[in-house]
């Protein structure tokens, strides 16, 4: 996508900040120079900033002055009298008389965020209005001081409050919001000193991880897609397969043909064999059942428009600025909306598997963890709110609950007698903790990998295997079924050569809860995205399983989805 106006690195590279004859004048008579001009100095050494550089300095009332004529707000003053505190005064968008090379990559930066978000919250006319100057008559904007010394200040605000949203986020408490990742606290005077650094040479500095920059590039995809009529609306009709004609395919090309999945546009009426390749990729890009057809899920997929789309990239591009500018090159990864565990080893996924998540009422919290141990055949020490919502009413109408499900009950470590506890007087706050034995039975199946947090979240198997068939798998009280707990045990062990293929089978088969280390322990992230793009560059989209998104929604945009 284009800005408003490209600005060339190459205009920077060679623009005399004033003529040299009346450099030259400044600097003998510069005791007779107003106080708000700025005067060329020696070269100083920052333990801020790197190298010695020739820069142009100002009086502190060049900023009194400054913010009368353009109020900022009290966090930005602060910021940037920081800034300028610490360079002594020294400009920093500007070098031995030249604009560096920074300000075109910024500016670019800036122009290309306005569009892509529409957020018209951090246009600057007064910016706009110099820049265009330089590029109309560069002699004439140098010819007055005021110029150079409102586009140095304009730049340096306009680029704290560009931080502070872009790096810092919209949403300033993502608890808020369910999210309990922990943020670093980002310092925007270091990432500005690096920005206009001697050694940048113009790259822009973009403190967000690679999730964020891919699914950036795919805004832009669909900002243009937009532009230009957004995607057809396809009417909802019979289902439709290989082989078959129907007028309604034209409509379905041309999506399919705009958001990628379709190579070559098929002005036909004929479901052709490309035509199945690319809604089975659709289908795949949209988390639902890869069978080719044009099925009633796939056409309600088809039919949300590229503005509901755009929105919900919007509401992930947030939630990326919540995550680690840098990962771990190893960690587990649980997407939510996705219903699946990545491995990801050396920054690449490597594999993944199904997984089942929390139900809407029971939700799967959203947090970082360190997997630390394995439990072969663990017991189910039954969560207290389980026990009086479930368990306890099941005793009651059956005293032979327990015994059926391979249950038994504590008080405190001792096992007791249940058939001597009146029931009915514990429904609730009752002292006696109730687990199930391990076998094949038992709910949390015959592993469980545990990572300690505040949430009793961990992972583990399952003896109901039937629920992994289905596409949209929210049925647990919170924590994660895994659909291939040994493929999972055996590569969090691979390096432990005391646990081999054939011991992990045979401790499995004895019944005998078993404890393993694993060393090194591993990141888990539990997260919750709607719109990613994945390793092989494919835009995806989930359904907003907690109703997350239209939280965001309302404090981005005043609404909700249509």
């Amino acid at each position: 996508m284009q800005p408003f106006y490209i600005l060339k690195k190459e205009m920077f590279k060679k623009i005399n900040l004033i003529p040299g004859f009346i450099l030259i004048f400044f600097i003998a008579v510069g005791c007779q120079i107003s106080k708000s001009k700025m005067l060329v100095t020696r070269s100083y050494k920052s333990n801020a900033l790197s190298g010695e550089m020739m820069r142009f300095s100002f009086d502190s009332s060049v900023l009194s002055s400054f913010y009368k004529t353009y109020p900022v707000s009290d966090s930005i003053k602060k910021e940037v009298n920081e800034f300028y505190r610490r360079r002594y005064n020294h400009t920093a968008w500007f070098k031995q008389g030249n604009l560096i090379q920074a300000v075109p990559a910024f500016y670019n930066q800036l122009l290309n965020y306005t569009l892509d978000f529409e957020d018209s919250s951090l246009n600057n006319v007064h910016l706009d209005s110099l820049i265009k100057f330089i590029q109309t008559d560069e002699q004439k904007f140098y010819s007055q001081t005021s110029n150079y010394q409102q586009l140095e200040l304009l730049l340096t605000t306009s680029y704290f409050a560009y931080a502070k949203k872009v790096y810092g986020g919209f949403i300033k408490n993502p608890s808020n919001h369910d999210w309990f990742i922990p943020r670093k606290v980002r310092n925007y005077q270091i990432l500005l000193d690096s920005l206009v650094s001697d050694n940048n040479n113009g790259k822009t500095i973009e403190p967000l991880n690679e999730y964020y920059f891919r699914l950036s590039k795919k805004l832009r995809i669909y900002r243009n897609i937009q532009k230009n009529g957004g995607f057809p609306v396809i009417v909802p009709i019979r289902q439709l397969k290989n082989g078959e004609l129907d007028s309604t395919l034209l409509l379905v090309k041309q999506y399919l043909f705009l958001s990628g999945d379709l190579k070559e546009n098929e002005h036909t009426l004929l479901f052709t064999d490309a035509l199945t390749t690319a809604i089975k990729n659709f289908q795949k890009r949209m988390g639902i059942s890869e069978n080719g057809v044009l099925d009633i899920n796939t056409l309600a997929q088809l039919n949300i428009s590229v503005e509901v789309r755009i929105k919900q990239m919007l509401v992930n591009m947030e939630r990326l600025r919540w995550m680690p500018e840098e990962m771990e090159s190893n960690y587990l990864l649980i997407n939510i909306p996705d219903f699946k565990l990545n491995i990801v080893e050396n920054n690449k996924k490597i594999w993944s598997m199904d997984v089942v998540v929390g139900k809407v009422v029971t939700q799967t919290n959203i947090f970082k963890g360190s997997l630390s141990r394995i439990v072969l055949n663990p017991y189910w020490v039954i969560p207290t709110s389980i026990i009086q919502n479930e368990i306890v009413p099941q005793i009651i109408s059956d005293t032979s609950y327990l015994i059926k499900n391979n249950m038994e009950v504590l008080l405190g470590n001792k096992i007791v007698n249940p058939a001597a506890i009146n029931w009915e007087d514990y429904i609730v706050n009752s002292p006696y903790t109730i687990r199930q034995k391990p076998g094949i039975t038992n709910a949390l199946g015959k592993i469980k990998f545990l990572f300690p947090n505040s949430y009793s979240i961990y992972l583990h198997d399952t003896p109901v295997k039937g629920v992994f068939a289905e596409s949209k798998r929210d049925f647990s009280h919170g924590c994660i079924r895994v659909a291939e707990p040994k493929k999972l045990a055996l590569y969090l062990l691979r390096n432990n050569t005391a646990w081999s293929f054939k011991k992990l089978e045979n401790t499995l088969e004895t019944d005998i809860e078993t404890g393993i280390r694993v060393s090194p322990s591993i990141p888990v992230y539990i997260v919750y995205f709607t719109s990613w793009v994945d390793n092989s560059e494919q835009l995806n989209f989930r359904n907003d399983l907690y109703n997350l998104d239209k939280k965001i929604l309302i404090e981005f945009f005043g609404e909700q989805p249509r």
